[in-house]
């Protein structure tokens, strides 16, 4: 069992892991309407690992006996003025899940909750690897940004992506 604050923010993050994906989308659909679908595929695959995320929230809080509550998704962004701007927003937005997932670890280690402390270390490290992951895509965009065709090159790689689900406990 988990404390009612620990079920609320284990919700909380539940849902943003949901908007992570909605907001992904998003950037997929904005890749699109450029016809730059290896863009667009490298955030379609964001997007299914972070509802993935989302989903390993929802069967945590039901497997501590906890009360899942679903909340409306908040209407991402869905314009930007470059793909490196939208790469840039990507690392950013990593950055904010990344103090997200800190803060619950804090309150798990304030609550001496050992089991929700554990089972968010795979989150701490996964997050690891979204920031390095958004990053390395960022430096990539920004150098192709620089040759004449260099987005079509980088373009050609994001299509290559693939969703591995990485859910199992």
């Amino acid at each position: 069992m988990v404390s009612k604050k620990m079920e609320k923010e284990l919700n909380k993050q539940l849902n943003a892991e949901m908007y992570s994906g909605y907001l992904y989308l998003a950037m997929a659909a904005y890749f699109e309407d450029f016809d730059l679908s290896g863009f667009a595929n490298w955030m379609r695959v964001q997007a299914q690992e972070e509802l993935s995320h989302s989903m390993r929230f929802y069967d945590y809080v039901v497997r501590r006996g906890a009360k899942v509550t679903l909340e409306a998704i908040e209407k991402p962004d869905f314009e930007w003025n470059s793909p490196v701007e939208v790469f840039d927003h990507v690392l950013s937005h990593e950055k904010v899940v990344t103090d997200l997932i800190n803060d619950l670890v804090n309150l798990a280690i304030e609550e001496n909750d050992h089991a929700t402390n554990n089972f968010l270390q795979w989150f701490v490290a996964e997050q690891i690897e979204e920031e390095e992951s958004a990053a390395a895509a960022l430096n990539k965009v920004k150098m192709a940004n620089e040759a004449s065709n260099g987005m079509f090159l980088v373009d050609s790689e994001f299509a290559s992506r693939v969703f591995t689900s990485n859910t199992s406990e």
